[in-house]
């Protein structure tokens, strides 16, 4: 894959497809609840969306006003390309330009590696979110 662009806006702007992977990840992938994907945080949170040069949605996450990173998704057929690692990256510089020490994260347990990668470290014992096993992750920011 070529370069990944991360675009990063207001939830009203790029809502249609950062909601659009999110279904096809959440919803329909891992049967999450339709009711519990979407949530009062995405009006008031910064929204990222991974694109491939032909401009395709990759991926999407958001960073919440209280530092936390979430609803980090990617389509499976991107996984593992850099499109996450992009997103996440990107993520975590708008935290530290809006003045966060730190960043947090609700994990999934598969995906543990691919934060600890990025320096994330676990924090408290794993639990369950909407049927699936999650871990707290903490990154000190510079």
């Amino acid at each position: 894959m070529g370069a990944v662009c991360i675009e990063l806006g207001a939830w009203r702007l790029l809502r249609a497809p950062a909601q659009a992977v999110r279904f096809a990840v959440f919803v329909e992938e891992q049967r999450v609840p339709v009711e519990l994907e979407l949530d009062e945080f995405d009006p008031v949170s910064l929204h990222a969306l991974a694109r491939d040069q032909g401009d395709r949605v990759l991926g999407t996450g958001r960073l919440l006003p209280d530092g936390h990173i979430g609803r980090m998704a990617v389509l499976k057929e991107w996984r593992g390309r850099g499109a996450g690692k992009a997103m996440l990256r990107r993520l975590i510089d708008a935290a530290r330009e809006r003045g966060r020490r730190e960043v947090a994260l609700s994990a999934q347990v598969h995906a543990l590696a691919f934060y600890r990668a990025e320096g994330f470290e676990p924090v408290g014992a794993v639990y369950e979110e909407a049927g699936i096993p999650h871990q707290a992750m903490r990154l000190k920011l510079a």
